[in-house]
């Protein structure tokens, strides 16, 4: 795990990580709201080859809202990234931005309990998506 990321590691294919990632943030409240093939778009504009890439921009509303409420510049860091990528056939890694981390750019208590929410919710995707229990 990075400094700044959470970080799972799946034994299952891309697409179906993929699948399976919408579904347990769904679970928790997420929505997706942007999407960004990285694999396509570098292919279209750099001419080069990744492997499957994407970034899902994930967004619970109501913890959007409250954290601009306590905070309106946080939402230059909003939507949530979640990022999927091969790192094989049947291997698939998924991160994503460490609500904790966020807090090292604004002080302010309110936002401190959004972002305990958030990485709450997003540990109890991870953990949905490793074959868990909450």
């Amino acid at each position: 795990m990075s400094s700044y990321t959470m970080t799972i590691t799946l034994e299952r294919a891309y697409d179906d990580a993929v699948q399976a990632v919408r579904d347990a943030l769904g679970e928790q409240g997420f929505g997706i709201l942007t999407e960004i093939d990285l694999r396509a778009t570098l292919k279209n504009k750099l001419d080069v080859d990744i492997a499957p890439h994407v970034i899902l921009g994930a967004c619970r509303p109501a913890l959007a809202h409250e954290a601009i409420q306590a905070e309106p510049s946080i939402a230059a860091v909003l939507p949530c990234n979640v990022v999927v990528r091969s790192v094989g056939e049947s291997s698939t890694v998924v991160e994503a931005f460490d609500p904790d981390v966020m807090m090292g750019f604004a002080d302010n208590d309110a936002l401190h309990a959004v972002a305990h929410d958030a990485k709450k919710r997003i540990t109890a995707a991870f953990t949905t998506l490793l074959g868990g229990s909450e």
